[in-house]
Formats: C-alpha cells, structure tokens, sequence
C-alpha cells in the first residue's frame, strides 16, 4: 500500500530549515517535493518517469518562496498533462527555452549587442563608443525589444524627432545612421527583410550648414604670425603654435608627437599609423604618415629642444610631463590670448594651408590631399603611399614655410 503523503502547507514550508541529520525533502504528492539545502535555500524538484524510456528523471521549479507552494503545485499539474500525452517535460522546456531565445535574438538590442560586438576589433574605442551611446540612450528605451523586423520607419523616425526636439539635430542625423547599422546587419544575418531607415533622413529638420575650424583670411596671416612670434608665454606653446602652423597636422598629432618620430637627417617627421585619424585596422595596418620638414621647422626643432629635449615627447604636460602632453585646448588659449578667439584655432591651419595651397602654390590637388592627410579611398594605396609624391611634398612644405615668413615680412613694412 503506497504510503499516504500529507500535502503541504504554506507555514510548514516558510518554517523548514535544513537538518544535518536529514530529513530535508518535503514531499507533497505526486513527485512534488520541497528539498531543504545546507545554504538555507528551498527548491521545488519534482519526479516523473520519461514517458518514452520509462527512467526517473527530476525537473527543478524554481526557489520557495519566489515560487510559492499554489505555483509549484501548477507546475506539477502541467507536468502530468504532459506526461499522460506522451511528451517529455524535460524536451518540451527545452523547446520553450529555444524559442524564447529565438525571439530575444530577434530583439533589436540583441541584433545592435551582436553588431558592437563584431566591429569591436575595427572601430577606434571612440567611435565604437558614440555608436555604443547612442544605441543604449536614443534606441533601446524606445524599441529595443522589439523585434527587429517589426520596427517600422515612424518609430525609428519618432526617436530621431525627439533627439531634435532637445536642440540636437547633428545627433537626430548620427541617430538614424547608427540604427540603420544594426538593420542592415539584420538584413544580412536573416532577421529582418530590409533596412526601414532608408529615406528617413529626408524627414529631419533642414541642418545648419556645416560650420568648419575658424581660420583667418589670408589677408590676415601676417598678422596673426607676427603676434605668435611676441608671443610672452610660455616658448613651448609658441613653438607649438608655429609648427602647427608650418606643419598642419591634427591637433592631437602635434600634441603626442615624441622626439623619436622626427629625422633631421632627412628632415622628415614621420607619424605613425597608429596616431592617425582612422579605424583600428587603419591604425594597426596603415603607414605612416610623412611630413617634410623646411628649414624653418628645423630651426624650430632646435629651439623647443633646449626647453623640452630631455623628455620622450615634444611638448610635454606640466604635471606629468615623462607620459601626458600639453592639454588639447593649449594652443587655442594661447590663441585667445593673441586676440584670435573666434577667428583662428589650432586645427584651422589645416583648412588655411588647404585654401592657401591651392591656389597660390602651384602644386597639383593630389599632392597637397596626400599632404593633408586626407583618407585615401583606395585600401591599397592607403597601405603603401606614405611617401608618395614624397619630392613634390618637398618643394610644398618649403614652399609653405617661405610664403608664411613672406607674409609675416609684408605685415611689418
């Protein structure tokens, strides 16, 4: 005769604790038990026999009291209805975890973690960033669980509105480029049919014409050289200025360039592709960059080295000068101080070399983009033209560094 098993009760399963001695499963019929374990939790198990292969097998319900008594009884009520149609409770929650796995890898910030994940070794930490941010910030409380192919344009375009709404339409414009990312590799891993951003852009607000680095005219380049050269700060931050001026490159070129880099035997400073503006893979498999040096330069050289000549970099911070160079807004302080605020930064000697070169210096657009740094389009090329059009480059930046003195000669007459 089976032995009569006395269900439980709310009271007596809020009250158990475990026994060393034993006795730590509450039985409540039908295969439902209670097992009371030494870390004080309280799982619900039940036993059953495989319908198929007639073996015990054990399902786990869940914790007492998060799974109180009346559901782990529901449960086991579940499980007997399997059982007396043939099925396996066992497969038949593996089939609901799949599926429900299924639909989370549908879900838009699923497909979007997936895609970060992927271009991680690709994207600089900056932009794999933004990218990052904007998804977590601007998507995902909107419809990120959603899934991916049942977002239609308008909410992606409601979500945009709403970042121009708080003043930011460069970011709406970002917003809508990003998601698109995540759609398209929707589209190429097979959950999704197509990309619902496409033609969205055309619905944001008209954007304000692209504001560039202020740089002075040309007219008024004399000027402006003549007060860097008085300049009564620190001759760091002067020769910082003048080289950014004579050189051009980016800001943050000039700022962590180290004395290693620069070859007065052929008077050529060569920017690894490392400190380049670019992806990783840009970074990790691209050439340097090559900036020739004239005569001026390398005087410049000469001088800043009495003053900063004993550390790695050329211009060295002054609280940690052995690892950090001067602050990024160094130079358009100094700027501001020189009575150029709003007419002249740092990086505006890039556009005013452009513009200048162009159309006085004679030497073919090519030659002054490869100058400029400019991305090459072509991956090969991008690889192996680090010194090319290395003489004409040459004659460009001696040719630079003569117009400047000539401008800053014209001012003082």
């Amino acid at each position: 005769m089976a032995r009569q098993v006395v269900p439980l009760t709310d009271p007596k399963c809020r009250l158990a604790k475990f026994n060393p001695t034993g006795g730590n499963k509450l039985f409540d019929g039908g295969g439902l038990f209670l097992e009371l374990l030494r870390s004080g939790a309280k799982k619900w198990r039940m036993r059953y026999r495989n319908p198929a292969t007639g073996k015990e097998s054990m399902l786990t319900f869940g914790d007492y009291p998060a799974v109180p008594l009346a559901r782990a009884r529901a449960e086991r009520a579940r499980v007997d209805q399997l059982l007396a149609q043939g099925e396996d409770p066992v497969a038949q929650r593996q089939e609901e975890a799949e599926a429900q796995k299924a639909e989370v890898d549908r879900q838009f910030q699923a497909v979007a973690a997936e895609l970060l994940k992927l271009r991680r070794p690709t994207w600089s930490d900056g932009y794999h960033a933004r990218i990052s941010n904007t998804l977590k910030n601007d998507a995902y409380p909107h419809f990120g669980t959603h899934a991916v192919d049942e977002i239609p344009g308008k909410l992606v375009l409601d979500a945009a509105k709403r970042i121009e709404a708080r003043g930011a339409p460069d970011m709406a414009d970002r917003f809508i480029s990003a998601t698109s990312m995540v759609f398209q590799y929707a589209v190429g891993t097979g959950r999704a049919p197509a990309d619902p951003t496409q033609g969205l852009k055309r619905f944001l607000n008209p954007r304000a014409p692209v504001k560039h680095f202020p740089h002075v005219d040309e007219a008024g380049l004399g000027k402006l050289i003549t007060r860097v050269r008085k300049y009564h700060g620190r001759p760091e931050t002067r020769i910082a200025i003048q080289i950014m001026m004579h050189t051009f490159p980016r800001t943050n070129e000039l700022r962590w360039a180290a004395w290693s880099e620069f070859h007065t035997d052929d008077a050529l400073w060569r920017i690894p592709a490392g400190r380049m503006k670019g992806t990783l893979i840009a970074k990790e498999t691209g050439a340097d960059h090559i900036i020739p040096l004239s005569r001026q330069v390398l005087a410049l050289l000469t001088e800043l080295g009495q003053y900063t000549g004993r550390y790695r970099l050329l211009f060295p911070g002054l609280r940690d000068p052995a690892n950090t160079p001067i602050s990024s807004e160094t130079i358009n302080k100094a700027l501001k101080i020189l009575g150029f605020e709003g007419e002249q930064t740092g990086h505006g000697f890039r556009g005013l070399a452009s513009t200048i070169m162009n159309e006085r210096s004679g030497a073919r657009a090519e030659v002054i983009e490869r100058q400029l740094a400019h991305k090459e389009r072509n991956m090969v090329r991008r690889a192996y033209n680090h010194a090319e059009y290395l003489d004409e480059r040459r004659q460009l930046m001696q040719w630079w560094s003569d117009y400047l003195d000539s401008c800053a000669s014209d001012a003082g007459k």
